[in-house]
């Protein structure tokens, strides 16, 4: 998984009951092709067992400072990390990493470690509050650490609920990503991208729409945040988590879909219009519900607007536009007409019969057709690696636009 094969890191564990999450995380990191030392301090190893960790990660777990034979552990293991995680990082560990300490294995690695640090702060929520912890925290962020915000829910048994808890494995995953990503033309842009259906509704109760889950979207804003853009996702009903980092803008209707759109090309580097907006909304829908003994009348239908077409004079000058299209049968010639026809700089094209690709699928074939009329035609792949294969054009595209 790009950008994490072949990478290594140093997941620092210390003492709190969210050390069960570790695991997890060490597990994904593995999965994801990264090699992971952990090292554990001594509060940590009360909660979860070294022997754990090994045999999640299939490699030594590290805890001493002064063991015979491994005096200098912590230069050789801070030197060898692309970064260092600590997760979860206690109150007392940001107090004695702000203070510089260097009592046990952990704090060494900090104090020798040239790579990006990521801290993952997991306490009770009055502790977090406390103006020390704050004071800490603010502390190791000026002296060039990311340290995240703790997440808001349920804590410890009858601790109830509020800022403290340790982020979910897969949001610390999005935020390893971020670090360890090599950055390009996408770093500080501003990056609209469109997931999911629309809905256009009948009655109060049914509406039309089609069978988006809004993968593709999402996985695109999700590798746009890891590249460094500033993202706003805009979406309609999704049948998969919001990614981290991004901001996001729900919406129910094509209309809403497309204001939104048009309010925020203007400060827009590169709009990606993955989403699939009902082309049709009922002309008049009903104010009741239509019961199925009242035989209604012919539901009349009216098209709903072209987002790409209505919103061509909101764009800013130089930025890059990506549609999708998405036919049943070969999507080439369609596509190749709504390029022109839109004003794009790419489209996407696909095949919703086939296997394994359009909705409700985790993969997807693709074809980019570019404004000079090339193609590129990838394999079946997953929507995720499709993602970045976009993107990666889309830098170029970028590029190009502004003569670098």
């Amino acid at each position: 998984m790009r950008p994490f094969h072949g990478r290594r890191i140093l997941l620092g564990v210390t003492g709190g009951i969210a050390c069960y999450k570790s695991l997890i995380l060490a597990r994904l990191l593995t999965q994801a092709g990264v090699e992971v030392d952990v090292v554990m301090t001594a509060a940590a190893q009360e909660f979860v067992g070294r022997i754990t960790f090994e045999a999640l990660t299939g490699r030594p777990t590290y805890s001493s400072l002064l063991d015979a034979g491994h005096a200098l552990d912590h230069v050789r293991l801070a030197r060898a990390a692309d970064l260092i995680v600590v997760a979860p990082a206690t109150a007392d560990f940001l107090a004695r990493a702000a203070q510089g300490r260097a009592d046990d294995l952990l704090s060494a690695c900090l104090l020798a470690a040239d790579a990006p640090v990521l801290i993952v702060p997991a306490m009770n929520d009055r502790m977090w509050a406390h103006r020390q912890t704050a004071l800490n925290a603010g502390h190791l962020r000026e002296l060039g650490y990311v340290v995240i915000e703790p997440a808001d829910g349920p804590l410890a048994v009858g601790e109830g609920s509020g800022p403290g808890r340790m982020p979910e494995p897969e949001s610390i995953m999005a935020h390893i990503g971020r670090l360890l990503e090599t950055r390009g033309t996408l770093e500080g842009r501003r990056v609209v991208v469109t997931a999911g259906p629309t809905r256009e509704a009948m009655d109060p109760v049914r509406y039309i729409s089609n069978h988006s889950s809004g993968l593709m979207g999402v996985s695109i804003a999700a590798a746009a945040w890891r590249r460094g853009a500033d993202v706003l996702l805009v979406h309609g009903p999704l049948m998969v988590p919001l990614p981290e980092g991004v901001q996001s803008v729900a919406v129910q209707t094509t209309q809403q879909m497309r204001d939104v759109v048009a309010a925020a090309l203007g400060s827009s580097d590169a709009l990606i219009m993955a989403a699939a907006p009902a082309d049709f909304a009922p002309r008049d829908p009903s104010k009741t519900k239509i019961r199925k003994g009242d035989l209604p009348a012919p539901i009349e239908l009216s098209p709903t607007p072209d987002i790409l077409v209505t919103t061509r004079r909101d764009r800013k000058p130089g930025s890059i536009i990506v549609g999708f299209a998405l036919e049943t049968g070969d999507p080439r010639a369609s596509a190749r007409e709504k390029l022109i026809r839109k004003g794009l700089d790419m489209i996407v094209a696909n095949d919703a019969t086939e296997a394994g690709a359009g909705f409700g699928v985790p993969t997807n074939r693709v074809v980019f057709i570019h404004a000079d009329e090339r193609e590129e035609a990838l394999p079946l792949l997953p929507k995720e690696e499709v993602a970045d294969e976009l993107l990666d054009r889309v830098e170029m595209l970028l590029e190009r636009s502004s003569g670098r």
